[in-house]
């Protein structure tokens, strides 16, 4: 039956992997996100400015853009199983440097190496992918991607106590360290009791590594052009952090990053070349071809989406703090926790909807309703009544977070054997419209901010309309004995 799971079913070995994968993932956010809601006693216990404060949100997001890139690549080669105990056990060990640290220099330098674990996301995508059908996939992405966002909301409600609990001015540094802890055994049990695929299935790899692989030479041309906003995203990272705007970077060092970023981008030209240059010499093989485009359109919907949720949890308890008066760190804490508590509720929803009524219409329908819900929040004073504030953003937040699982709900039915790899892209794009909408945020005020993400879902919509196709029939991998297998995608 298309969108049923049985959750409790933990003799089931796809629901157990499921609930396995999705904490692992929650883990992830946790930590990614256990700064937001201590900023304030940050700002106090260490005198940063609101410039530094600005600062350190974008830098918590800009790793994870060539991140995503690099997990999905090493998820396609190495196997969900290594590569998410691994990056736990890194984020975690990460924390401990980022708890103690004592001036802004550590403060932003660890925060920055501390993005690399927002990419774990793509992880449990391709694990998902590899253990349910595509009838039940998108409900199946939809938690695991849902209940593990909601690691952001978690460490919002709970870091402020956490942090109270420990008591003295040094509560926050404890709260971040138990964080990173939590994360390392996790990391270790995650090892021992996860797999890569259900028992005799084929864990499907890429022909060949360090680029995507692509169909026609037209797909190739759209494949470099989608790259380029990955690198205009850090450069404008590294922009916003130069002498002519933040000052947290010299001028050499900002030439240094310019060089690095250039160099790259050339170096991945060519690995791109060298992986699909076969291309353009005969035609691929019709059962192994798909269409970059649909790669394109999701990367696009997710730059919306979770783009917009990762800087709208990052700026949202402040928001509140500054917006209504009276609030404490820990009230205004719990009521920004609302925008990503409806992860729970809503990513599996939009995932479920993509089951039942199709992928494209799904994303139709959650796209106008995002926008409207951050038209909605732009027009939140400390006029409205506070009930009134926290559910406008719910309810815009219901929008948002379906709208994602509505994407995830496509990816790994586009090409088996590359879906980390799409996975990484799409959600590096994501981490792309976080950097974009936080460092529009550094130059407008949150009325403004709201507006300019209403206006970006409709670009979004344009090209869900134009150019998303809907998922039918099977899909072609090549088992190591050169047969072809079918993957139902619809």
């Amino acid at each position: 039956m298309a969108g049923h799971l049985d959750l409790l079913e933990m003799s089931d070995p796809k629901i157990r992997m499921l609930h396995f994968t999705w904490i692992a993932f929650f883990i992830c956010f946790f930590v990614w996100f256990n700064h937001a809601p201590l900023l304030a006693s940050m700002r106090e216990a260490l005198g940063l400015s609101d410039q530094e404060i600005k600062a350190l949100l974008i830098l918590n997001v800009a790793l994870t853009i060539p991140a995503r890139i690099v997990i999905g690549m090493l998820v396609d080669l190495y196997g969900p199983r290594r590569v998410f105990s691994t990056l736990l056990v890194a984020g975690g060990g990460l924390c401990l440097p980022f708890a103690f640290a004592d001036d802004y220099t550590t403060l932003a330098l660890t925060r920055f190496l501390l993005g690399f674990i927002g990419a774990g996301f793509v992880i449990g995508i391709r694990m998902i992918g590899e253990w349910f059908p595509a009838r039940q996939v998108g409900l199946a992405e939809g938690i695991y991607g849902g209940w593990g966002n909601f690691g952001s909301a978690a460490a919002a409600m709970t870091l402020p106590a956490v942090a109270l609990w420990f008591g003295g001015e040094n509560g926050w540094r404890w709260a971040i360290a138990a964080s990173g802890v939590l994360a390392i055994v996790y990391g270790l049990f995650y090892f021992l009791v996860a797999r890569d695929t259900p028992k005799g299935s084929t864990y499907f790899k890429p022909k060949r590594n360090g680029a995507m692989e692509v169909s026609s030479p037209g797909d190739f041309v759209l494949y470099l052009l989608m790259n380029l906003p990955l690198y205009a995203a850090l450069g404008v990272l590294t922009w916003k952090l130069s002498p002519s705007q933040l000052g947290l970077l010299g001028t050499t060092a900002v030439w240094l990053i310019a060089l690095g970023l250039t160099a790259l981008l050339a170096a991945q030209v060519l690995r791109a070349w060298q992986v699909n240059r076969e291309i353009f010499r005969r035609p691929v093989p019709e059962h192994d071809r798909y269409a970059f485009s649909q790669v394109a359109v999701l990367n696009v919907a997710y730059f919306v989406t979770f783009g917009s949720e990762l800087a709208v949890v990052s700026m949202l308890p402040l928001f509140f703090l500054d917006t209504f008066a009276g609030l404490s760190q820990v009230q205004a804490g719990l009521l920004a926790s609302g925008f990503a508590f409806m992860n729970l509720l809503a990513r599996p929803s939009g995932g479920l909807i993509s089951d039942r009524i199709g992928r494209r219409l799904s994303l139709i329908v959650l796209l106008i309703g995002l926008g409207f819900g951050y038209l909605l929040m732009s027009h939140i004073d400390a006029g409205w009544p506070l009930w009134a504030a926290v559910a406008a953003t719910m309810l815009c937040s219901f929008f948002v977070q379906a709208g994602e699982g509505a994407v995830f709900a496509v990816v790994p039915l586009v090409k088996r054997r590359l879906t980390g790899q799409i996975a990484g892209m799409t959600g590096a794009y994501g981490n792309v419209g976080a950097v974009i909408y936080l460092t529009t945020l550094s130059f407008v005020d949150a009325s403004t901010f709201f507006l300019v993400i209403a206006a970006s879902a409709l670009v979004a919509l344009f090209l869900v309309i134009v150019l998303l196709r809907e998922p039918r029939g099977h899909t072609a991998e090549v088992l190591p004995d050169g047969t072809v297998q079918m993957i139902e995608v619809g």
